[in-house]
């Protein structure tokens, strides 16, 4: 009966959640309704949620959490300072006069600043702002051009710095250390957030190459559809201007990471680092004052908050569950599956796949990872190569139809001429490339794990 309960309080939080109410408060509400329905059915203890106090103060006194709001004002500062619009216009001029060129620029420049801000919903928005309009006016495919922007906003959440990983690190260090309690392991290592970073790294980048490779193939499949702009119309390219635009956000970048990759600094003290730098590159752009500081400020207080109150839901959440005995039945069910750990993973990523349909990638992470992560790892998985996947995996719940949420913040700035069903179309061959990279990553587990065993020796 217990375990029952467990089965209906998780099916119970997605219909509530499909059906549109706060995520927070979901996670947090059903799973109280479902405590106090075991408690008068006696299918649950009580005693379970002495817990909690301890775990609400755990959230708010953990460092690795703080690197959220830190990123997130990095993320807005950039987006209000412009970079991408001065990107743009240069990698436009040096490459629109070549057939694609443009589609091309709009892919690399979507790229950095998906690396820059770690904020899909502002790198789709502004390169759907500032790209669609010329790349329609232009005679571009309206698929190939809206696919893109879509695809290339969502290499935020697998290139660091990315706010998923982040979140996912600090999940998979908690499951990984539930794993070694259950393998009678007593030791202090753990996954940190540097860690997925850097195996993320190789292939964030290795996605950009497949999305350019697919850009080149259609250019020379369908000509017609990706046209070249006639050099005068673009003007010279002022290279003075395209490095004043390139260097800086990338020279941020590379001081983020390098200060993690050197050991000079934690996560959290180079999300420091990077919102000291974006504040500094906006006031070098003379685009700070009172009205933009406000602006940003507000809008990470928007999303810390939201991360911070799914967090503390998706506690009460995994307590709740843990005390049906829902852990339990996960580790059975998962250890009677023909192939063993292997089919156990696949299944793990073929469920977080379709959720991807209807959830949002946070709660994926705060309600999927917490359950399945600790058995998984119990059973052998190398921890940062599972985090790196799951990643990868959640990286196309962006894309997928219905509730891709790249898909709703471009529909809001595309015009109505663009049917919502060419978007669609255009996501696919993307959502198929990123499924690809799944399955590289899964047979040359090297691409994840090499950098880290370099860099940190594990």
């Amino acid at each position: 009966m217990a375990e029952f309960m467990a089965i209906l309080l998780f099916i119970s939080i997605c219909v509530v959640l499909m059906a549109g109410y706060p995520v927070a408060f979901t996670l947090a509400g059903v799973s109280l309704i479902f405590a106090g329905i075991g408690v008068l059915t006696g299918t649950f203890d009580p005693g379970y949620l002495s817990a909690l106090p301890n775990r609400l103060f755990g959230i708010m006194n953990n460092q690795t959490m703080l690197a959220v709001p830190l990123f997130v004002f990095m993320g807005v500062m950039l987006e209000k300072s412009k970079v991408a619009e001065d990107l743009l216009e240069s990698m436009s001029r040096l490459f629109g006069s070549l057939r694609g060129g443009l589609i091309i620029s709009v892919c690399v420049v979507g790229a950095l600043l998906a690396a820059s801000t770690g904020i899909v919903g502002a790198t789709v928005v502004t390169m759907g702002l500032l790209a669609l309009p010329t790349l329609l006016k232009r005679g571009y495919d309206p698929g190939i051009a809206t696919g893109t922007l879509a695809a290339t906003g969502t290499l935020g959440q697998i290139i660091p710095p990315s706010i998923v990983l982040v979140l996912l690190g600090d999940v998979m260090s908690s499951a990984y250390q539930q794993a070694q309690l259950k393998m009678g392991i007593f030791s202090p290592k753990t996954v940190s957030v540097g860690d997925l970073f850097m195996g993320a790294l190789i292939p964030g980048l290795m996605l950009v190459g497949l999305y350019v490779l697919y850009l080149v193939a259609m250019i020379f499949i369908k000509p017609e559809k990706m046209p070249a702009i006639p050099q005068e119309e673009l003007g010279e390219v002022e290279w003075g201007k395209l490095l004043g635009a390139l260097v800086p956000p990338l020279a941020l970048i590379v001081i983020v990471l390098g200060s993690i990759l050197a050991g000079f600094a934690t996560p959290t003290e180079a999300a420091a680092i990077g919102a000291v730098g974006a504040t500094l590159l906006a006031l070098f752009k003379g685009q700070l004052n009172i009205s933009q500081m406000r602006s940003v400020a507000h809008g990470t207080t928007d999303i810390t908050c939201m991360v911070f109150l799914i967090l503390i839901g998706a506690s009460l959440f995994s307590l709740i569950f843990r005390g049906f005995g829902g852990e339990h039945l996960i580790e059975e069910v998962f250890q009677s599956l023909p192939g063993g750990v292997l089919g156990a993973f696949f299944l793990v990523m073929l469920v977080i796949f379709l959720l991807g349909f209807i959830l949002d990638f946070i709660e994926i992470i705060f309600v999927v990872v917490p359950i399945v992560g600790p058995v998984l790892l119990a059973m052998g998985l190398d921890p940062i190569w599972l985090g790196v996947m799951i990643a990868l995996n959640l990286q196309t719940s962006f894309l997928t139809p219905p509730l891709g949420f790249s898909l709703f913040y471009l529909r809001g700035v595309t015009p109505r001429s663009v049917s919502t069903g060419t978007m669609y179309r255009g996501v696919i061959p993307f959502i198929g490339i990123q499924l690809l990279m799944l399955v590289i990553a899964y047979l040359f587990p090297g691409i994840i794990t090499w950098l880290p065993e370099q860099i940190y020796g594990k």
